[in-house]
Protein backbone atom coordinates (compact mmCIF):
# COMPACT_ATOMS: atom_id res chain seq x y z
CA UNK A 1 0.00 0.00 0.00
CA UNK A 2 1.59 3.26 -1.04
CA UNK A 3 1.07 6.17 1.32
CA UNK A 4 0.46 9.74 0.17
CA UNK A 5 1.78 12.78 1.99
CA UNK A 6 -0.83 15.53 2.17
CA UNK A 7 0.92 17.14 5.14
CA UNK A 8 4.26 15.90 6.39
CA UNK A 9 5.47 17.03 9.80
CA UNK A 10 8.15 19.37 8.42
CA UNK A 11 10.70 16.70 7.61
CA UNK A 12 14.47 17.02 7.68
CA UNK A 13 17.34 14.59 7.80
CA UNK A 14 18.34 14.00 11.40
CA UNK A 15 19.29 10.89 13.32
CA UNK A 16 16.50 9.69 15.60
CA UNK A 17 16.74 9.42 19.38
CA UNK A 18 19.19 12.18 20.23
CA UNK A 19 17.40 14.84 22.31
CA UNK A 20 17.07 17.10 19.26
CA UNK A 21 16.63 14.29 16.75
CA UNK A 22 12.94 14.84 16.12
CA UNK A 23 13.12 18.61 16.37
CA UNK A 24 12.23 19.01 12.70
CA UNK A 25 9.05 17.00 13.22
CA UNK A 26 8.15 18.33 16.63
CA UNK A 27 7.75 21.89 17.86
CA UNK A 28 10.82 23.16 19.67
CA UNK A 29 9.06 23.44 23.01
CA UNK A 30 8.21 19.72 22.72
CA UNK A 31 11.64 18.41 21.70
CA UNK A 32 13.42 20.76 24.14
CA UNK A 33 11.20 19.85 27.08
CA UNK A 34 13.07 18.28 30.00
CA UNK A 35 10.53 15.45 29.93
CA UNK A 36 11.36 14.80 26.29
CA UNK A 37 15.14 15.11 26.48
CA UNK A 38 15.43 13.01 29.64
CA UNK A 39 13.33 10.23 28.13
CA UNK A 40 15.20 10.34 24.82
CA UNK A 41 18.61 10.19 26.48
CA UNK A 42 17.70 7.26 28.67
CA UNK A 43 16.30 5.17 25.82
CA UNK A 44 19.04 6.27 23.42
CA UNK A 45 21.62 4.70 25.76
CA UNK A 46 19.73 1.41 25.65
CA UNK A 47 19.48 1.51 21.86
CA UNK A 48 23.23 2.07 21.60
CA UNK A 49 23.87 -1.06 23.67
CA UNK A 50 21.38 -3.21 21.76
CA UNK A 51 22.26 -5.58 18.94
CA UNK A 52 18.61 -6.32 18.13
CA UNK A 53 16.92 -5.33 14.89
CA UNK A 54 14.31 -2.61 14.56
CA UNK A 55 10.55 -2.98 14.48
CA UNK A 56 8.57 -2.33 11.33
CA UNK A 57 5.28 -2.45 13.20
CA UNK A 58 4.23 -1.30 16.67
CA UNK A 59 1.07 -2.33 18.50
CA UNK A 60 0.41 -0.46 21.73
CA UNK A 61 -2.25 -2.10 23.91
CA UNK A 62 -3.63 0.11 26.68
CA UNK A 63 -5.83 -1.41 29.35
CA UNK A 64 -7.46 1.74 30.68
CA UNK A 65 -7.32 1.55 34.48
CA UNK A 66 -5.63 -1.86 34.40
CA UNK A 67 -3.51 -1.60 37.56
CA UNK A 68 -1.57 -4.45 39.10
CA UNK A 69 -4.44 -5.45 41.40
CA UNK A 70 -6.70 -5.64 38.35
CA UNK A 71 -4.18 -7.83 36.53
CA UNK A 72 -3.88 -10.15 39.51
CA UNK A 73 -7.63 -10.49 40.04
CA UNK A 74 -8.33 -10.97 36.32
CA UNK A 75 -5.62 -13.60 36.08
CA UNK A 76 -7.22 -15.53 38.94
CA UNK A 77 -10.74 -15.11 37.55
CA UNK A 78 -9.73 -16.35 34.10
CA UNK A 79 -8.23 -19.48 35.64
CA UNK A 80 -11.25 -20.05 37.85
CA UNK A 81 -13.59 -19.72 34.88
CA UNK A 82 -11.72 -22.72 33.47
CA UNK A 83 -12.22 -24.65 36.71
CA UNK A 84 -8.71 -24.05 38.08
CA UNK A 85 -7.68 -22.51 41.38
CA UNK A 86 -6.66 -19.44 39.39
CA UNK A 87 -3.57 -18.13 41.14
CA UNK A 88 -1.17 -20.02 38.86
CA UNK A 89 -2.81 -18.69 35.70
CA UNK A 90 -1.23 -16.03 33.50
CA UNK A 91 -2.89 -13.61 31.11
CA UNK A 92 -1.66 -13.76 27.52
CA UNK A 93 0.88 -10.97 27.91
CA UNK A 94 2.18 -11.79 31.38
CA UNK A 95 4.67 -14.22 29.85
CA UNK A 96 6.27 -11.52 27.69
CA UNK A 97 10.06 -11.53 28.10
CA UNK A 98 10.49 -7.88 29.06
CA UNK A 99 8.70 -5.80 31.69
CA UNK A 100 9.00 -2.42 33.39
CA UNK A 101 7.18 -0.32 35.95
CA UNK A 102 5.68 2.94 34.74
CA UNK A 103 5.21 6.09 36.85
CA UNK A 104 1.83 7.55 35.94
CA UNK A 105 1.52 10.93 37.70
CA UNK A 106 0.53 14.05 35.75
CA UNK A 107 2.45 17.29 36.11
CA UNK A 108 -0.27 18.68 38.37
CA UNK A 109 -1.74 15.53 39.96
CA UNK A 110 -0.28 12.71 42.05
CA UNK A 111 -3.11 10.46 40.88
CA UNK A 112 -3.58 10.98 37.13
CA UNK A 113 -6.27 10.97 34.50
CA UNK A 114 -6.26 9.32 31.07
CA UNK A 115 -5.77 12.50 29.03
CA UNK A 116 -2.51 13.40 30.71
CA UNK A 117 -1.21 9.85 30.88
CA UNK A 118 -1.91 8.98 27.23
CA UNK A 119 -0.47 12.32 26.14
CA UNK A 120 2.75 11.29 27.89
CA UNK A 121 2.88 7.97 26.04
CA UNK A 122 2.06 9.47 22.64
CA UNK A 123 4.14 12.67 22.76
CA UNK A 124 7.07 11.96 25.06
CA UNK A 125 6.03 14.85 27.30
CA UNK A 126 4.05 14.79 30.54
CA UNK A 127 1.30 17.34 30.98
CA UNK A 128 -1.66 18.31 33.16
CA UNK A 129 -4.67 16.11 33.77
CA UNK A 130 -7.57 16.72 31.41
CA UNK A 131 -5.51 18.07 28.51
CA UNK A 132 -4.82 16.15 25.31
CA UNK A 133 -1.48 16.82 23.59
CA UNK A 134 -1.18 20.33 25.01
CA UNK A 135 1.96 21.02 27.00
CA UNK A 136 2.07 21.84 30.68
CA UNK A 137 2.39 25.58 30.12
CA UNK A 138 -1.29 25.86 29.24
CA UNK A 139 -4.31 25.75 31.52
CA UNK A 140 -7.06 23.18 31.18
CA UNK A 141 -10.04 24.45 29.21
CA UNK A 142 -8.22 27.57 27.96
CA UNK A 143 -8.35 27.50 24.17
CA UNK A 144 -6.46 30.75 23.61
CA UNK A 145 -3.76 29.73 26.07
CA UNK A 146 -3.26 26.40 24.33
CA UNK A 147 -2.30 28.03 21.04
CA UNK A 148 1.35 27.41 20.27
CA UNK A 149 1.55 24.66 22.87
CA UNK A 150 0.30 21.73 20.79
CA UNK A 151 2.25 18.46 20.89
CA UNK A 152 2.74 16.02 18.00
CA UNK A 153 2.26 12.29 18.45
CA UNK A 154 3.91 8.99 17.61
CA UNK A 155 0.97 8.10 15.39
CA UNK A 156 1.68 11.21 13.33
CA UNK A 157 5.37 10.36 13.10
CA UNK A 158 4.52 6.91 11.75
CA UNK A 159 1.88 8.26 9.37
CA UNK A 160 4.27 10.91 8.01
CA UNK A 161 6.76 8.17 7.13
CA UNK A 162 4.39 6.20 4.98
CA UNK A 163 3.35 3.69 7.61
CA UNK A 164 -0.29 2.79 8.11
CA UNK A 165 -2.03 3.70 11.36
CA UNK A 166 -5.04 2.49 13.30
CA UNK A 167 -7.04 3.11 16.46
CA UNK A 168 -9.25 0.58 18.24
CA UNK A 169 -11.19 1.29 21.43
CA UNK A 170 -14.15 -0.10 23.33
CA UNK A 171 -14.80 3.45 24.55
CA UNK A 172 -15.94 6.35 22.40
CA UNK A 173 -13.26 6.83 19.77
CA UNK A 174 -13.17 10.50 20.82
CA UNK A 175 -12.58 9.62 24.49
CA UNK A 176 -9.34 10.72 26.15
CA UNK A 177 -7.13 7.69 25.48
CA UNK A 178 -7.85 7.15 21.76
CA UNK A 179 -8.08 10.91 21.20
CA UNK A 180 -4.53 11.37 22.46
CA UNK A 181 -3.23 9.46 19.44
CA UNK A 182 -4.47 12.09 16.97
CA UNK A 183 -6.04 15.18 18.60
CA UNK A 184 -5.01 18.31 20.48
CA UNK A 185 -7.38 19.84 22.99
CA UNK A 186 -6.97 21.75 26.27
CA UNK A 187 -10.16 20.02 27.45
CA UNK A 188 -10.74 16.29 27.04
CA UNK A 189 -14.52 16.74 27.19
CA UNK A 190 -14.69 18.71 23.92
CA UNK A 191 -15.64 15.56 22.00
CA UNK A 192 -18.14 17.28 19.71
CA UNK A 193 -18.83 20.89 18.78
CA UNK A 194 -21.79 21.19 21.17
CA UNK A 195 -19.36 20.60 24.06
CA UNK A 196 -17.15 23.58 23.14
CA UNK A 197 -17.27 26.68 25.31
CA UNK A 198 -17.88 30.13 23.85
CA UNK A 199 -14.22 30.95 24.50
CA UNK A 200 -13.16 27.83 22.58
CA UNK A 201 -15.31 28.74 19.59
CA UNK A 202 -14.13 32.34 19.59
CA UNK A 203 -10.49 31.26 19.58
CA UNK A 204 -10.82 28.59 16.92
CA UNK A 205 -10.58 25.35 18.87
CA UNK A 206 -11.95 22.35 16.99
CA UNK A 207 -13.80 19.50 18.65
CA UNK A 208 -12.13 16.09 18.84
CA UNK A 209 -14.48 14.27 16.44
CA UNK A 210 -13.92 16.90 13.76
CA UNK A 211 -10.16 16.66 14.30
CA UNK A 212 -10.32 12.92 13.67
CA UNK A 213 -12.19 13.27 10.38
CA UNK A 214 -9.99 16.20 9.27
CA UNK A 215 -6.72 14.51 10.31
CA UNK A 216 -4.35 15.32 7.45
CA UNK A 217 -0.96 13.84 8.24
CA UNK A 218 0.10 11.37 5.57
CA UNK A 219 -3.05 10.10 3.92
CA UNK A 220 -5.07 9.94 7.11
CA UNK A 221 -5.66 7.24 9.70
CA UNK A 222 -6.38 3.93 8.01
CA UNK A 223 -8.45 2.08 10.64
CA UNK A 224 -10.81 3.62 13.22
CA UNK A 225 -12.93 1.19 15.25
CA UNK A 226 -14.86 1.90 18.43
CA UNK A 227 -17.88 3.63 19.93
CA UNK A 228 -19.06 7.23 19.99
CA UNK A 229 -21.21 7.62 16.86
CA UNK A 230 -23.17 10.44 18.52
CA UNK A 231 -20.21 12.81 18.28
CA UNK A 232 -20.15 12.53 14.50
CA UNK A 233 -23.81 13.18 13.68
CA UNK A 234 -26.61 15.65 14.42
CA UNK A 235 -29.73 15.14 16.49
CA UNK A 236 -31.64 14.12 13.36
CA UNK A 237 -29.39 11.06 13.22
CA UNK A 238 -29.31 10.44 16.96
CA UNK A 239 -26.20 12.53 17.48
CA UNK A 240 -25.09 15.54 19.49
CA UNK A 241 -23.53 17.83 16.92
CA UNK A 242 -24.91 21.36 16.75
CA UNK A 243 -23.14 22.47 13.57
CA UNK A 244 -25.24 20.41 11.16
CA UNK A 245 -22.25 18.38 9.99
CA UNK A 246 -22.43 14.67 9.25
CA UNK A 247 -18.82 13.74 9.89
CA UNK A 248 -19.33 10.14 8.81
CA UNK A 249 -20.49 11.31 5.37
CA UNK A 250 -17.56 13.72 5.25
CA UNK A 251 -15.12 10.93 6.06
CA UNK A 252 -16.53 8.73 3.30
CA UNK A 253 -16.52 11.61 0.80
CA UNK A 254 -12.89 12.36 1.62
CA UNK A 255 -11.77 9.04 0.15
CA UNK A 256 -14.38 8.75 -2.59
CA UNK A 257 -12.65 7.90 -5.85
CA UNK A 258 -9.20 7.69 -4.25
CA UNK A 259 -9.27 4.70 -1.94
CA UNK A 260 -11.81 2.02 -1.16
CA UNK A 261 -13.32 3.22 2.10
CA UNK A 262 -15.82 1.31 4.21
CA UNK A 263 -18.05 2.35 7.09
CA UNK A 264 -19.55 -0.32 9.37
CA UNK A 265 -21.91 -0.11 12.34
CA UNK A 266 -22.15 -3.68 13.64
CA UNK A 267 -20.16 -6.77 14.38
CA UNK A 268 -21.95 -8.54 11.55
CA UNK A 269 -20.92 -5.87 9.05
CA UNK A 270 -17.32 -5.92 10.25
CA UNK A 271 -17.11 -9.71 9.95
CA UNK A 272 -18.52 -9.61 6.42
CA UNK A 273 -16.13 -6.90 5.20
CA UNK A 274 -13.72 -7.90 2.46
CA UNK A 275 -10.39 -6.58 3.74
CA UNK A 276 -8.53 -7.28 0.50
CA UNK A 277 -10.54 -4.54 -1.22
CA UNK A 278 -10.69 -2.14 1.74
CA UNK A 279 -8.05 0.57 2.19
CA UNK A 280 -9.77 2.77 4.78
CA UNK A 281 -12.09 1.55 7.52
CA UNK A 282 -14.33 3.44 9.93
CA UNK A 283 -16.45 1.49 12.40
CA UNK A 284 -18.66 3.24 14.95
CA UNK A 285 -20.63 0.49 16.65
CA UNK A 286 -22.54 2.36 19.37
CA UNK A 287 -23.81 5.83 20.13
CA UNK A 288 -21.60 6.20 23.20
CA UNK A 289 -19.19 3.66 24.68
CA UNK A 290 -19.36 0.07 23.50
CA UNK A 291 -20.89 -2.51 25.82
CA UNK A 292 -19.03 -4.08 28.69
CA UNK A 293 -17.81 -7.41 27.36
CA UNK A 294 -19.96 -9.44 29.79
CA UNK A 295 -22.98 -7.34 28.84
CA UNK A 296 -22.24 -7.70 25.11
CA UNK A 297 -22.18 -11.48 25.46
CA UNK A 298 -25.16 -11.79 27.82
CA UNK A 299 -27.44 -9.60 25.73
CA UNK A 300 -26.23 -10.73 22.32
CA UNK A 301 -25.32 -7.22 21.20
CA UNK A 302 -24.22 -7.04 17.57
CA UNK A 303 -20.93 -5.45 18.48
CA UNK A 304 -17.51 -6.91 17.69
CA UNK A 305 -15.32 -8.00 20.58
CA UNK A 306 -12.06 -6.16 21.17
CA UNK A 307 -10.25 -9.24 19.84
CA UNK A 308 -12.30 -9.15 16.63
CA UNK A 309 -11.63 -5.44 16.15
CA UNK A 310 -7.92 -5.99 16.75
CA UNK A 311 -7.79 -8.83 14.22
CA UNK A 312 -9.62 -6.78 11.60
CA UNK A 313 -7.33 -3.81 12.14
CA UNK A 314 -4.19 -5.93 11.74
CA UNK A 315 -5.58 -7.54 8.58
CA UNK A 316 -5.98 -4.14 6.96
CA UNK A 317 -2.85 -2.46 8.30
CA UNK A 318 -0.53 -5.35 7.49
CA UNK A 319 -1.12 -4.81 3.78
CA UNK A 320 1.34 -1.91 3.97
CA UNK A 321 4.80 -3.37 3.46
CA UNK A 322 6.35 -0.29 5.08
CA UNK A 323 4.73 -1.16 8.42
CA UNK A 324 2.10 0.23 10.74
CA UNK A 325 1.20 1.58 14.17
CA UNK A 326 -1.91 0.34 15.97
CA UNK A 327 -3.24 1.48 19.33
CA UNK A 328 -5.78 -0.79 21.00
CA UNK A 329 -7.57 0.43 24.13
CA UNK A 330 -9.82 -1.54 26.43
CA UNK A 331 -11.62 1.51 27.74
CA UNK A 332 -14.31 -0.19 29.76
CA UNK A 333 -11.98 -1.76 32.32
CA UNK A 334 -11.79 1.76 33.70
CA UNK A 335 -15.55 2.28 33.53
CA UNK A 336 -16.30 -0.95 35.37
CA UNK A 337 -14.08 0.16 38.22
CA UNK A 338 -15.64 3.63 38.31
CA UNK A 339 -19.02 1.96 38.74
CA UNK A 340 -17.64 -0.23 41.53
CA UNK A 341 -18.10 -3.42 39.52
CA UNK A 342 -15.09 -5.69 39.75
CA UNK A 343 -17.05 -8.27 37.75
CA UNK A 344 -17.27 -5.98 34.72
CA UNK A 345 -13.73 -4.64 35.00
CA UNK A 346 -12.20 -8.12 35.29
CA UNK A 347 -14.21 -9.61 32.43
CA UNK A 348 -13.12 -6.71 30.22
CA UNK A 349 -9.52 -7.34 31.27
CA UNK A 350 -9.84 -10.97 30.20
CA UNK A 351 -11.30 -9.85 26.86
CA UNK A 352 -8.34 -7.46 26.53
CA UNK A 353 -5.96 -10.37 27.11
CA UNK A 354 -7.78 -12.24 24.36
CA UNK A 355 -7.14 -9.30 22.02
CA UNK A 356 -3.41 -9.46 22.74
CA UNK A 357 -3.52 -13.19 22.04
CA UNK A 358 -5.28 -12.54 18.74
CA UNK A 359 -2.55 -10.11 17.75
CA UNK A 360 0.18 -12.59 18.67
CA UNK A 361 -1.39 -15.12 16.33
CA UNK A 362 -1.27 -12.69 13.40
CA UNK A 363 2.06 -10.87 13.62
CA UNK A 364 5.71 -11.74 13.14
CA UNK A 365 7.51 -10.74 16.34
CA UNK A 366 10.79 -10.47 14.43
CA UNK A 367 9.42 -7.30 12.87
CA UNK A 368 6.67 -6.26 15.31
CA UNK A 369 6.89 -4.71 18.77
CA UNK A 370 3.93 -5.38 21.05
CA UNK A 371 3.60 -3.25 24.18
CA UNK A 372 0.90 -3.89 26.78
CA UNK A 373 0.37 -1.38 29.57
CA UNK A 374 -2.18 0.75 31.43
CA UNK A 375 -2.60 4.49 31.64
CA UNK A 376 -3.28 4.40 35.39
CA UNK A 377 -4.52 2.16 38.18
CA UNK A 378 -7.69 2.00 40.33
CA UNK A 379 -8.36 1.66 44.06
CA UNK A 380 -9.30 -2.03 43.86
CA UNK A 381 -7.85 -4.07 46.73
CA UNK A 382 -7.28 -7.82 47.21
CA UNK A 383 -7.19 -8.68 50.90
CA UNK A 384 -8.40 -10.78 53.81
CA UNK A 385 -6.26 -13.97 53.66
CA UNK A 386 -8.62 -16.02 51.47
CA UNK A 387 -7.59 -19.63 50.91
CA UNK A 388 -5.97 -20.55 47.65
CA UNK A 389 -8.64 -21.15 45.01
CA UNK A 390 -11.27 -19.17 46.90
CA UNK A 391 -13.49 -17.45 44.30
CA UNK A 392 -11.85 -14.11 43.58
CA UNK A 393 -15.30 -12.47 43.43
CA UNK A 394 -16.50 -14.33 46.50
CA UNK A 395 -16.52 -13.84 50.25
CA UNK A 396 -13.33 -14.52 52.15
CA UNK A 397 -12.97 -18.10 53.34
CA UNK A 398 -9.66 -18.42 55.12
CA UNK A 399 -7.63 -21.23 56.72
CA UNK A 400 -7.50 -22.40 60.32
CA UNK A 401 -4.45 -22.59 62.59
CA UNK A 402 -3.42 -25.90 61.01
CA UNK A 403 -3.63 -24.50 57.48
CA UNK A 404 -6.82 -26.34 56.57
CA UNK A 405 -9.47 -24.43 54.65
CA UNK A 406 -12.48 -23.43 56.72
CA UNK A 407 -15.99 -24.24 55.58
CA UNK A 408 -17.67 -20.85 56.16
CA UNK A 409 -16.81 -17.25 55.26
CA UNK A 410 -14.61 -15.49 57.79
CA UNK A 411 -16.41 -12.73 59.72
CA UNK A 412 -14.78 -9.34 60.15
CA UNK A 413 -14.51 -7.65 63.55
CA UNK A 414 -18.11 -6.46 63.11
CA UNK A 415 -19.30 -10.05 62.73
CA UNK A 416 -20.18 -9.71 59.05
CA UNK A 417 -18.65 -11.58 56.10
CA UNK A 418 -16.64 -9.60 53.59
CA UNK A 419 -15.33 -10.00 50.04
CA UNK A 420 -11.77 -10.50 48.83
CA UNK A 421 -12.20 -7.54 46.46
CA UNK A 422 -13.28 -4.13 47.63
CA UNK A 423 -12.78 -0.49 46.72
CA UNK A 424 -11.16 2.23 48.81
CA UNK A 425 -13.80 4.68 47.56
CA UNK A 426 -16.79 4.92 45.27
CA UNK A 427 -20.54 4.41 45.12
CA UNK A 428 -20.45 1.37 47.35
CA UNK A 429 -22.63 -1.70 47.65
CA UNK A 430 -25.36 -2.68 45.21
CA UNK A 431 -26.95 -6.03 44.46
CA UNK A 432 -28.39 -5.97 40.94
CA UNK A 433 -28.53 -9.73 40.51
CA UNK A 434 -27.86 -10.84 36.94
CA UNK A 435 -27.52 -7.31 35.50
CA UNK A 436 -24.38 -7.24 33.33
CA UNK A 437 -24.43 -3.50 32.57
CA UNK A 438 -22.33 -2.02 35.35
CA UNK A 439 -23.56 1.48 34.53
CA UNK A 440 -26.98 0.56 35.94
CA UNK A 441 -25.38 1.25 39.32
CA UNK A 442 -25.49 4.99 38.68
CA UNK A 443 -29.29 4.97 38.87
CA UNK A 444 -29.03 4.08 42.56
CA UNK A 445 -27.95 6.20 45.51
CA UNK A 446 -24.55 5.89 47.15
CA UNK A 447 -24.39 3.10 49.69
CA UNK A 448 -20.91 3.07 51.15
CA UNK A 449 -19.77 1.34 54.31
CA UNK A 450 -20.34 -2.17 55.63
CA UNK A 451 -23.32 -4.34 54.67
CA UNK A 452 -24.48 -7.77 55.69
CA UNK A 453 -23.52 -9.90 52.68
CA UNK A 454 -24.54 -13.20 54.23
CA UNK A 455 -27.39 -13.78 51.79
CA UNK A 456 -25.88 -11.90 48.84
CA UNK A 457 -24.33 -13.67 45.84
CA UNK A 458 -21.17 -11.60 45.51
CA UNK A 459 -20.13 -13.53 42.37
CA UNK A 460 -23.21 -12.40 40.45
CA UNK A 461 -22.68 -9.94 37.57
CA UNK A 462 -24.76 -7.26 39.30
CA UNK A 463 -22.90 -7.26 42.61
CA UNK A 464 -21.00 -4.04 43.27
CA UNK A 465 -18.34 -4.17 45.97
CA UNK A 466 -18.41 -2.20 49.18
CA UNK A 467 -16.46 1.05 49.32
CA UNK A 468 -14.85 2.76 52.28
CA UNK A 469 -15.02 6.43 51.26
CA UNK A 470 -18.26 7.59 49.59
CA UNK A 471 -17.73 9.18 46.17
CA UNK A 472 -20.02 9.65 43.18
CA UNK A 473 -17.63 7.49 41.15
CA UNK A 474 -14.72 5.29 42.22
CA UNK A 475 -11.42 7.04 41.59
CA UNK A 476 -8.16 6.29 39.86
CA UNK A 477 -5.13 5.26 41.92
CA UNK A 478 -1.62 6.66 41.79
CA UNK A 479 0.66 3.63 42.01
CA UNK A 480 2.87 2.44 39.16
CA UNK A 481 1.46 0.28 36.38
CA UNK A 482 3.23 -2.50 34.51
CA UNK A 483 4.53 -2.48 30.93
CA UNK A 484 4.94 -5.82 29.13
CA UNK A 485 6.88 -6.09 25.87
CA UNK A 486 7.55 -8.74 23.23
CA UNK A 487 9.01 -8.68 19.75
CA UNK A 488 11.45 -6.44 17.92
CA UNK A 489 12.88 -3.77 20.21
CA UNK A 490 11.26 -5.20 23.34
CA UNK A 491 14.65 -5.49 25.07
CA UNK A 492 14.50 -1.73 25.63
CA UNK A 493 11.70 -2.26 28.17
CA UNK A 494 13.22 -2.66 31.63
CA UNK A 495 13.44 -1.02 35.03
CA UNK A 496 11.34 1.84 36.32
CA UNK A 497 10.35 4.46 33.76
CA UNK A 498 8.46 7.71 33.53
CA UNK A 499 5.33 7.23 31.45
CA UNK A 500 6.52 9.57 28.72
CA UNK A 501 9.39 7.13 28.06
CA UNK A 502 6.88 4.86 26.27
CA UNK A 503 7.02 7.29 23.33
CA UNK A 504 10.80 7.06 23.24
CA UNK A 505 10.68 3.27 23.50
CA UNK A 506 8.55 3.16 20.35
CA UNK A 507 10.83 5.60 18.55
CA UNK A 508 13.90 3.64 19.62
CA UNK A 509 12.43 0.29 18.63
CA UNK A 510 11.44 1.49 15.15
CA UNK A 511 14.61 3.50 14.51
CA UNK A 512 12.44 6.14 12.89
CA UNK A 513 14.01 8.37 10.30
CA UNK A 514 12.48 11.77 9.72
CA UNK A 515 12.92 11.31 5.96
CA UNK A 516 9.69 10.28 4.25
CA UNK A 517 10.54 7.84 1.52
Amino acid sequence: MAKRFTRALTACCLIPLAPSALAADLPEYQSDSAWFTDGAERIEARVAESTEGTAKNVILFVGDGMGVSTLTAARILEGQLRGESGEENALSFEGFPHTALIKTYNTNQQTPDSAGTMTAMMSGVKTKAGMINIDDGALRGDCAGSRGRELNTFLELMESRGRSTGIVSTARITHATPAATYARSPERDWENDADLTDEARENGCVDIAAQLVEFDVGDGIDVILGGGRRNFTTADDGGKRADGRDLIAEWLARYDGEQQAAYVQSGTELAALEMSSTEKLLGLFTSSHMSYDADRVAKGADEPSIAEMTSAAIDLLSKNEEGYFLMVESGRIDHGHHAGSAYSALHDTIAFSDAVKAALEKVDLDETLILVTADHSHVLTIAGYPARGNPILGKVVTTDSSGAVKTEPEPAADGLPYTTLSYANGLGFADLGDETDADARYALAQDSGRKDLSAVDTEAPGFHQEALVPLGSESHAGEDVSLHAAGAGSQLVQGSLEQNAVFHLMVGATGLSVNAE
